[in-house]
């Protein structure tokens, strides 16, 4: 399926805030917002959710301890237990250094794993490129359009008007997710 946006392109990070609040305030869906650095509240702005990772850290960090604990124990009082100074085979303080290295091994991996998932990254995508220099000092909205052509003049005079520096309109295809 085939949709039109418009890119609104701004060169100063405050300017852009404003825009996002007034384009939110008019009731246009704003689709992304690329920039070349992290802007101060553009997430809140923009309505961006927080961010489940946490809890995907938490959830592989206690499956990492859980699976240090049972591999240790199965590995020394089970498997080979081994009489050293008379101490018993499950001594739970020598376990520690073991299973806070796997706690963050599996955190880790996990949250890079799904961070890559979530946002759709992975080798070879190419990347989407709407203004040469956006990587650097210029900042994209991009925004849904109806295909009413008033509506689009429109959303292209509010840019005009909120201080886009320059405004694109193309068309793309939609990829669904499966």
């Amino acid at each position: 399926m085939n949709t039109k946006e418009i890119y609104g392109i701004y060169d100063d990070d405050l300017v852009l805030l404003d825009a996002v609040k007034s384009i939110k305030k008019k009731g246009i869906n704003i689709k992304e917002a690329y920039t070349p650095f992290p802007v101060h509240g553009l997430d809140n702005a923009l309505g961006i959710k927080y961010s489940r990772l946490p809890y995907v850290a938490f959830g592989f960090g206690a499956l990492g301890t859980l699976t240090a604990i049972l591999m240790q124990y199965y590995m020394l009082v089970i498997d080979w237990p081994v009489n050293i100074g008379g101490k018993p085979h499950f001594a739970l303080p020598s376990f520690i250094p073991i299973t806070f290295e796997l706690t963050v091994l599996f955190a880790s991996f996990s949250i890079v794993g799904a961070f890559l998932a979530s946002n759709g990254l992975y080798p070879g995508k190419k990347a989407k490129l709407i203004d040469p220099r956006q990587t650097s000092d210029r900042f994209v909205l991009v925004i849904d359009t109806p295909d009413i052509q008033d509506d689009i003049e429109n959303i292209k005079n509010l840019l005009k008007n909120t201080g886009a520096i320059a405004i694109k309109e193309q068309e793309t295809e939609e990829v669904e997710h499966a």
